[in-house]
């Protein structure tokens, strides 16, 4: 794939070089912080043109690119388990503010895929929601993908926020990675073998809650979403997100601060994948502002900061591990965020601020907690009391004690 972009900064710019040159204005990522204040930090890549496709604002263009950085925590508890799950990520999107439709955003992602990416047209499979009709009809009839690679699903190809809001009908992409990580049959049967990449929704209702539509917006609109470091392990053929070069280096990083080596074992691996992802996460969060608290998005950042440091304390780090995460964090992702360079020492000292503060609680509480899960034996029962005074005498968080527990 020589004459393909590979690196993550290469895909980057491939994606927003192809749609500005369909008529897009390449728009810059907006903070972590979203001016909607019905979202606690931005989720996807639609967020800050939410207003647009509602109609409350006229758009300043009528089609736009972005590379958008994200925080999704819905999965926290598994980051570090699986090939593609993360809490921050770039989401690499095109958007049409009432231009163009499924007409065109479906064979410009084929187009994206196949010519620019050097995906095999034989690898990718798709997916349209069971009433789509049309987004059927435009893989099959006008891009010409065979018929039985077009899967059709319910709730899983329809959009929405989480919130009240704009929602759609979705078609999807997934690149099949062999039959070594699953069974044959699409991503109806295995989404680790059939990997999702990109998100293609047809933005045209109004929700009020998730799957009660309530009408139309004011003219039908396209959000797509391809999550640059899922893009990335495709076009690098590397096992997991964690295995590209937007991540490798923090969770080297991570190796060093801790000492441990990845591939010692499967329980310090995920340790080390956490280390990584939240390492970045900390980064992007504190350079956009957030700061360490007890609500809201601060509450956000400090959960973040907390888990990695267990899991670096628990691999036996000695001393501080967070600013060796958001050094290799800003020298990796400073080319696509430059102002990275001249925040690095405030968003350091912030960490391992917080850090220090949060490793004496550990060491008190953890013994605490030890002694208890010693006492109760496998499979019994922590008591609440147990819960509540690790959090009340030493500042444990309950989820932590949760996750400890079990």
């Amino acid at each position: 794939m020589s004459n393909h972009p590979v690196s993550g900064a290469e895909v980057r710019k491939a994606y927003l070089d192809f749609f500005a040159g369909r008529g897009h204005t390449v728009v810059p990522s907006a903070s972590l912080i979203p001016v909607d204040p019905t979202l606690l930090l931005t989720v996807a890549g639609m967020v800050p043109f939410k207003p647009y496709l509602l109609g409350e604002e006229r758009a300043p263009y009528p089609r736009a690119t972005t590379s958008q950085k994200c925080i999704r925590t819905v999965d926290i508890d598994i980051v570090g388990t699986t090939a593609r799950h993360m809490s921050f990520f770039e989401m690499l999107g095109n958007f049409s503010f009432g231009d163009y439709f499924k007409e065109k955003a479906i064979p410009w992602a084929y187009e994206f895929s196949t010519e620019v990416l050097g995906f095999d047209p034989e690898r990718l499979w798709f997916t349209v929601h069971h009433s789509d009709d049309d987004a059927a009809s435009i893989w099959i009839d006008q891009v010409g993908v065979p018929a039985n690679r077009v899967q059709r699903r319910d709730r899983d190809n329809f959009w929405q926020m989480g919130v009240a809001g704009p929602a759609g009908l979705s078609s999807e992409l997934f690149y099949d990675r062999g039959p070594a990580l699953g069974d044959d049959g699409g991503p109806v049967v295995d989404e680790e073998r059939f990997m999702e990449f990109w998100n293609l929704v047809f933005m045209q209702y109004v929700q009020d809650e998730p799957y009660h539509v309530v009408g139309d917006l004011p003219a039908k609109s396209i959000d797509t979403g391809a999550g640059l470091e899922r893009v990335a392990l495709l076009t690098q053929g590397v096992a997991n997100v964690f295995a590209t070069d937007l991540v490798q280096t923090v969770l080297a990083a991570g190796e060093r601060a801790t000492a441990v080596r990845y591939g010692a074992s499967p329980a310090a691996d995920v340790s080390l994948r956490i280390l990584a992802d939240h390492g970045r996460a900390i980064t992007f969060l504190i350079a956009d502002g957030v700061v360490p608290s007890n609500e809201g998005r601060g509450y956000v950042l400090r959960r973040l900061l907390r888990r990695a440091v267990r899991h670096a304390w628990q691999l036996g780090a000695q001393r501080a591990v967070t600013p060796h995460l958001v050094d290799a964090t800003i020298d990796v992702m400073s080319p696509g965020y430059p102002a990275l360079r001249g925040s690095r020492d405030g968003i350091v000292e912030m960490a391992e601020r917080e850090e220090m503060r949060f490793r004496r609680t550990l060491e008190s509480g953890h013994t605490l907690l030890a002694g208890e899960l010693e006492g109760i034996g496998e499979g019994g029962t922590l008591p609440g009391a147990t819960a509540f005074k690790l959090h009340d005498t030493f500042g444990f968080p309950v989820e932590l004690t949760e996750e400890i527990a079990a």
